[in-house]
């Protein structure tokens, strides 16, 4: 039960993060629902597929389908009271990552997948949605974003969530710590502008060099 609504609050908060791309980039309420439905879900599709589950949980059970619903309406209806579509966005999406790190990390112990397969899904889990809202939105993917670190917090979050997994500690209250820690992290990238090292030095860099 704990894991059904922890996941289901990780897709609300993601679904919510779509919502509010759609109102950005001003698409009509069906627009909205399906971005959201595909940040919401996405990620956790992935996972059911590479686990090989059967049919994925978005499809089978129907209160998958409630968060991204009720997250368009709210965006619609400015019952959220967005004034700052960016920066709530990404609190949102932040949310979401911080819940899914954990959930899919979990999903894939119990799957029966070892703690490093486990951690590696979570992290897919984490990020494949609001990879895929933001292919479908024409933005720059916030995991390839170099502003603000991403994958390593859910990476982070997900090792933690496997580690204690594999100890035999996990427990709700650890689960909810590490999602509070992954949240705060990406929080902070963002307020300080933290970066990953590129992947290589920039046209600028090479050209500065004797």
């Amino acid at each position: 039960m704990t894991l059904l609504i922890l996941d289901l609050a990780g897709i609300f908060f993601f679904a919510v993060s779509g919502s509010l791309l759609a109102a950005r980039r001003n698409f009509d309420i069906v627009g909205s629902l399906m971005l959201g439905s595909f940040v919401g879900l996405g990620g956790g599709v992935i996972r059911d597929l590479i686990i090989n589950q059967g049919v994925p949980l978005a499809f089978s059970k129907p209160v998958y389908l409630l968060p991204p619903l009720l997250a368009a309406i709210l965006v619609f209806t400015h019952a959220l009271g967005v004034q700052r579509y960016r920066r709530t966005l990404l609190v949102f999406d932040a949310a979401g990552l911080a819940l899914f790190c954990v959930t899919g990390t979990l999903t894939a112990h119990q799957a029966g997948l070892n703690p490093v397969s486990a951690a590696l899904l979570g992290v897919t889990t984490a990020v494949g949605g609001g990879l895929l809202r933001d292919v479908v939105a024409n933005e720059v993917p916030q995991v390839f974003n170099p502003r603000g670190v991403y994958a390593i917090p859910a990476l982070l979050g997900a090792g933690l969530v496997s580690l204690f997994t594999a100890l035999g500690v996990f427990g709700p209250v650890l689960g909810i710590a590490v999602a509070a820690l992954v949240f705060t992290l990406r929080i902070l990238s963002l307020r300080y502008g933290w970066r990953i090292p590129l992947a290589g030095r920039t046209e600028a860099g090479r050209n500065a060099q004797p």
